[in-house]
């Protein structure tokens, strides 16, 4: 019985290395449709875009043969803040450019190059010289609950203890908590 989380984390690459989660996958989607919150931190491209586990379009493509995939490695590259009201960078703590200091070895990975337009993306980043990137942090709404996907390297951020990925962390946990609606 799912519904007695308020989140789930599904981790990095785990649609890969856990052979059991594509079998649960539509469970998980279940549990967002009845009011749940769904994290899902990045997953490869070459399972991703084949199995198609989100609840709307999404791929990771970069979309010509030889690109580099979508992600920026320099850790200080400037954030924009596509929805500055939203609540998901609001709820229950106001997400600042000063929560993406001293973030270390890079941004993020594997961000959506195209996704459906159900989805808002929340922020956009890119490293010098390269296209801006919009697909590290997205969600949609699915039913009553809160479908999320990010690229942000919080794999990195949360064990270095990294203030501004904690706070956004808790956001994005707290996505269908009751204060929230």
């Amino acid at each position: 019985d799912l519904s007695k989380f308020n989140a789930i984390v599904v981790g990095v690459r785990a649609y890969e290395l856990r052979a059991e989660l594509a079998g649960a996958n539509q469970r998980l989607l279940k549990y967002v449709s009845n009011g749940g919150t769904l994290l899902v931190q990045y997953q490869r491209d070459f399972t991703w875009d084949k199995y198609e586990y989100a609840p709307y379009p999404a791929k990771i493509d970069p979309g010509k043969t030889g690109a580099p995939l979508p992600r920026i490695t320099d850790e200080t590259s400037p954030v924009k803040f596509l929805k500055p009201d939203d609540p998901l960078l609001n709820t229950p703590n106001k997400i600042t450019q000063k929560d993406f200091q001293g973030w270390v070895q890079e941004r993020g990975l594997y961000f959506w190059s195209q996704f459906d337009k159900k989805y808002t993306a929340l922020l956009a980043m890119n490293d010098p010289g390269e296209t801006e990137l919009d697909g590290g942090l997205v969600y949609a709404r699915l039913g009553k609950g809160v479908y999320i996907y990010t690229g942000l390297a919080f794999f990195r951020q949360l064990p270095e203890g990294v203030p501004g990925a904690y706070r956004l962390f808790v956001n994005l946990l707290s996505a269908t908590t009751p204060q929230k609606r």
